[in-house]
């Protein structure tokens, strides 16, 4: 508050900008329309971005840095609060990079489960990143409460399986902390196969919608050789019309049992930002059908040591997250906890071309673009 005139201070301010006067404006660190705790200031013409500068760091936790005073085990809980609606596959991430340092094997029961939950929580992220996106267009109430109702049915399924709904610690190195029921499996069999008729429901709300299409087509185009060369992973990429999954690529766990599609775009503008979700839960409901239909009996853990001491030596484990690719980088020097700890984050990656999507378009456009990025702001700033 300014004392001597009793107005707050201003989040924006005139520049001069060539032969023309600009209206610089911050928006954020807590601007309603943004998604966390991240700011943006954005330069003006009238209503036309001219510059964007992205500003991360408000949510900063030192997750990697901790990481290295930690014993591997008992980082497993830390990587739930990456990507805070993606618990299970951040936790698959790390422990598939632990057990490539340390050689650890996974029971064949625990790979189908991982790709089950797996699977479930890709249809979690990209529910709510359609909800959230058609309510960055103005569409406020039932297309996102609609996610949110799905969404509850698979989070009973993760609280059932892990005690948790969203911070769920479920992963183990060398397999899960506890078996499913046949109970479960059957509930799950039902959600999935129930599912097609949301996303139908949605298909017939959502992708032929005049306000989504005019406000989506054509809007914040991300061309194939520049996602190339920024190291853009995951949806943003293939909307962009790029072939690269690393279910396919790499084939990590058991991916290389499922026959599915890779859904990709053609313009790789906001529409098929959302529609490629969309076509992506479709894929993902393929996966976890013949997941749930092969999934055989057994041990769910391997054999692994109390006390955890890799071999001096290094690896890089990645998976094809719901966003993207997420990495985990770790070094051993023998001892309980990693010499170096890092994170390969997708959201960091994909928002750093959030400048390049935006100049030239309005200012409304900016917060779609934004939403059709799709990034957590725990994972953004580690």
């Amino acid at each position: 508050m300014n004392t001597s005139t009793g107005y707050a201070p201003r989040n924006y301010k005139i520049v001069k900008h060539k032969d023309k006067t600009l209206l610089e404006v911050a928006m954020g660190p807590h601007h309603p329309s943004t998604h966390g705790v991240f700011r943006m200031d954005v330069k003006l013409d009238g209503e036309t971005i001219i510059d964007l500068i992205p500003y991360f760091g408000y949510l900063h936790r030192n997750h990697e840095k901790l990481a290295e005073d930690m014993t591997y085990f008992s980082t497993m809980p830390y990587t739930d609060r990456l990507d805070y609606l993606c618990s299970m596959t951040n936790n698959w991430a790390y422990a598939l990079t632990v057990e490539k340092l340390a050689n650890i094997s996974v029971p064949e029961r625990a790979e189908y489960i991982r790709v089950i939950i797996g699977e479930l929580t890709r249809l979690v992220n990209h529910m709510l990143l359609v909800g959230f996106y058609i309510n960055d267009l103005g569409a406020i109430g039932t297309p996102l409460l609609y996610a949110l109702r799905e969404r509850e049915k698979i989070l009973d399924l993760f609280e059932w399986a892990s005690g948790a709904r969203m911070m769920c610690n479920y992963l183990r190195f060398g397999g899960i902390r506890e078996d499913v029921s046949d109970e479960w499996l059957a509930s799950c069999n039902k959600l999935v196969d129930a599912f097609p008729y949301f996303l139908d429901e949605y298909d017939q709300l959502l992708t032929g919608n005049e306000i989504v299409i005019s406000r989506s087509q054509g809007v914040g185009v991300l061309s194939k050789e520049l996602a190339i060369n920024a190291g853009i992973t995951g949806p943003m990429l293939r909307a962009s019309g790029v072939n690269y999954d690393l279910r396919k690529t790499d084939s990590y766990s058991i991916y290389d049992r499922f026959n599915f599609r890779v859904p990709l775009g053609q313009f790789g503008d906001c529409y098929d930002r959302f529609m490629l979700r969309l076509l992506e839960m479709r894929e993902s409901i393929t996966i976890l059908k013949q997941a749930l239909r092969d999934i055989p009996k057994g041990e769910i853990q391997s054999k692994v040591p109390p006390v955890l001491k890799p071999k001096p030596g290094e690896a890089y484990g990645r998976i094809e997250s719901p966003k993207g690719e997420l990495g985990f980088y770790l070094v051993s020097d023998g001892s309980v906890n990693p010499y170096r700890y890092r994170v390969r984050p997708p959201s960091l990656i994909n928002l750093t071309l959030l400048r390049d999507l935006c100049i030239g378009h309005k200012l409304a456009d900016t917060i779609i673009i934004f939403g059709s990025i799709d990034i957590v702001l725990g994972e953004v700033d580690r």
